[in-house]
This record gives C-alpha cells, sequence and structure tokens, in this order.
C-alpha cells in the first residue's frame, strides 16, 4: 500500500522538484488559467471581436512558465 501512495502522490511531484502541495498549487492555477483560456476562445468564436489575442496570450505565457521550471 506505500509503495502505491508513493507512486501515485509522491513520484511526480519529486520528479520536477516539488512537493505535493507545491505541486497541487501549480497544477491549479494551471488549470485555472487553461479554462479561463478556453472560455476567451469561445466567446471570440461567438463574437469575434472580443478577446481577440486573450487565449494565445494566456497559453504562451502558460507555455513560458512550464518552460522555465526546473
Amino acid at each position: 500500500m506505500t509503495r502505491t501512495w508513493h507512486r501515485i502522490f509522491v513520484n511526480h511531484p519529486q520528479s520536477v522538484d516539488e512537493t505535493y502541495f507545491e505541486h497541487m498549487r501549480f497544477a491549479g492555477w494551471f488549470a485555472t488559467r487553461l479554462l479561463m483560456a478556453g472560455a476567451a476562445a469561445v466567446i471570440h468564436a461567438i463574437i469575434p471581436c472580443l478577446f481577440e489575442k486573450t487565449a494565445g496570450r494566456m497559453i504562451g505565457e502558460m507555455h513560458a512558465r512550464l518552460s522555465n521550471r526546473s
């Protein structure tokens, strides 16, 4: 059981040099940003003059933040 617990909750966060809670915080931030970018893209699809560059900018910022992680 302990080995399974470790594999599920510890291995991946350790692989990106984070604790479980640091990883949860980052993943939660990232998920929220993805949802916001998706919402902006849906609104833009319906009303093209709104959020013209928002989703692309947000994705670019997320990519930069992922690329700069250790």
